[in-house]
């Protein structure tokens, strides 16, 4: 399955968001947008997820327009986790990862057995099978983060959007996120994350789009995208690269 934009744009109240993007996501590799605040990666992958249609340009999965695709069929076909959820009503976690697989049922038809199991399968990746019968409304801020990167797993979706999924969380669960990314697009899924940490989206990523007031900056293989002058560019800061004992390459900003 294929996720692409075609030259799209945005234009909001006669501004411009994001203008002529154009991008492909395919199963089995890990997409890192990232860029300065503001620069357009959540808008991004708003359009990607057929949340927003594009006031320009395209885009499609599989090569159809997600603007004609019912509701339900891109719910199936893509699994989008924003930055920010609000869950402020006393459902159980177990409640909430259920809900990933509305996609699949019918109107009325009860949960059955093969989505049980797809919630729990996804509750145990996502690091929050123990707090099943927990009320979500008495966790963290980062636990309630995982819960909601689980109802995206309990989809069972080929293409999976996350909109900043490490920022409420801490330094061993983001990078057991990320690693449980890295492991999904092994497995054929098609991933894309809105990152801030270059070094993180070094790290993980098999490729990047770099964002810059709304236009693409730089696309391709990640070690192509994040060099020291691209990144400096962009951010406006100086970059050095240094090696570190594991034999991985980190960059230093200062200005």
């Amino acid at each position: 399955m294929k996720l692409e934009l075609r030259n799209a744009g945005l234009e909001i109240d006669g501004r411009r968001i994001v203008c002529g993007v154009s991008l492909e996501l395919r199963g089995g590799s890990l997409l890192a947008l990232i860029g300065p605040n503001g620069s357009g990666k959540s808008t991004l992958l708003r359009l990607l997820g057929g949340l927003w249609q594009p006031s320009e340009g395209a885009a499609l999965l599989d090569g159809q327009s997600l603007k004609y695709l019912p509701r339900r069929a891109i719910a199936r076909g893509i699994a989008y986790t924003p930055q920010d959820t609000h869950l402020d009503f006393a459902f159980t976690v177990r409640e909430i990862v259920m809900m990933g697989r509305h996609p699949h049922l019918g109107r009325f038809q009860p949960e059955g057995e093969r989505d049980r199991a797809a919630a729990g399968e996804a509750m145990r990746r996502a690091d929050v099978l123990h707090l099943a019968e927990r009320f979500v409304t008495e966790l963290s801020g980062g636990e309630r983060q995982r819960v909601l990167i689980a109802r995206s797993l309990a989809t069972e979706a080929p293409i999976i959007l996350l909109d900043e999924p490490t920022a409420n969380l801490d330094i061993a669960h983001a990078l057991d996120l990320l690693a449980l990314c890295r492991a999904l697009a092994r497995e054929g899924k098609a991933i894309a994350i809105a990152l801030h940490d270059l070094n993180l989206a070094a790290r993980f990523a098999d490729e990047i789009v770099l964002l810059d007031r709304g236009g693409v900056a730089a696309y391709g293989k990640t070690a192509a995208v994040l060099s020291p002058e691209i990144i400096g560019e962009v951010f406006g800061v100086q970059v050095k690269r240094a090696s570190v004992e594991s034999g991985e390459d980190v960059f230093l900003f200062h200005r």
